[in-house]
């Protein structure tokens, strides 16, 4: 029997991983708004899961700001197809709440949502954000926003919405978009309605052929060329995963960073991309 003496050291077990908390300073009335905190001020498994995911979201968009106030010493984001404005509302409350500049625009064609977060804004002192009841074309012409805007987001705007606030972005000469595209149903529906005639035209048809590869492989599709278009802008793209899959199947983060040379092929290829599929019809909707 060996010495007891002589035994190694029983192994340290291993630092459990420990969920995120609430970072100091941050509106309690807030996070029970979005869900995050409980009535009663608590943070449940659900609650932790959603607080993990705003975090996670925050730490991709945090160091952009970071950069356009250092840069300019000021900063305009909007949030297109705001919702409920919840990622505008984060966004201020960790980032701009205690600096002295700063202006978050949250842009949303449904007044009665427009109107809960201009509510909710008073309520908690956030002067500086600002709440639009406007659709795409309004919101690149109206004088309620400044000619420039430094960041532009679109947190799962359904469908074609995501193309709207990319068209809203450039128009607006963004030096940063933050998409986290949903619901792209558009191309995927063109896929269906031409499949017959694809068939004849390019053996690629067998990727859209059953309808749960037609949905799949158009919502692919539609971010592939999106990140085209914005690299046609001069916008370096990069595309991550946003949570984990078993958190979301609407995952995919795009950030697109203005560099001011464009990618030389990228609009051909977009281009070739769309006649080859059978998706010529389209060509306007990137056409810009």
């Amino acid at each position: 029997m060996a010495d007891k003496k002589s035994r190694p050291p029983a192994p340290t077990p291993p630092v459990a991983f420990r969920e995120p908390e609430i970072k100091p300073g941050q509106s309690t009335e807030l996070l029970q708004e979005l869900h995050i905190l409980t009535r009663d001020g608590k943070l449940n498994q659900d609650s932790r899961r959603k607080l993990k995911q705003v975090y996670h979201l925050y730490h991709f968009i945090e160091p952009l700001l970071d950069e356009v106030m250092a840069a300019n010493g000021d900063l305009t984001l909007a949030d297109h197809g705001a919702g409920k404005s919840y990622l505008g509302f984060i966004l201020y409350d960790l980032f701009l709440k205690d600096r002295q500049s700063g202006h978050v625009f949250g842009i949303e064609t449904r007044p009665d949502l427009v109107e809960k977060s201009q509510a909710l804004a008073a309520r908690l002192a956030f002067e500086r954000m600002s709440f639009l009841n406007l659709t795409v074309e309004e919101s690149i012409a109206s004088d309620a926003l400044p000619q420039r805007i430094d960041v532009v987001t679109a947190l799962h705007a359904c469908n074609t919405a995501t193309d709207d606030a990319i068209r809203f972005a450039l128009q607006k000469q963004a030096k940063f978009i933050v998409l986290v595209p949903c619901c792209q149903a558009e191309v995927a529906a063109v896929l269906r309605k031409n499949k017959n005639a694809s068939f004849s035209k390019t053996p690629l048809s067998e990727l859209w052929r059953h309808p749960i590869h037609a949905r799949e492989f158009g919502s692919h599709l539609t971010n592939v060329m999106r990140c085209l278009l914005l690299e046609s802008h001069g916008y370096q793209v990069t595309v991550t995963e946003l949570v984990g899959w078993e958190h979301s199947m609407k995952n995919e983060l795009i950030v697109a960073r203005h560099q001011g040379t464009a990618r030389g092929n990228a609009r051909e290829r977009l281009e070739t991309i769309l006649t080859e599929l059978n998706l010529d019809e389209l060509k306007p909707r990137f056409a810009y």
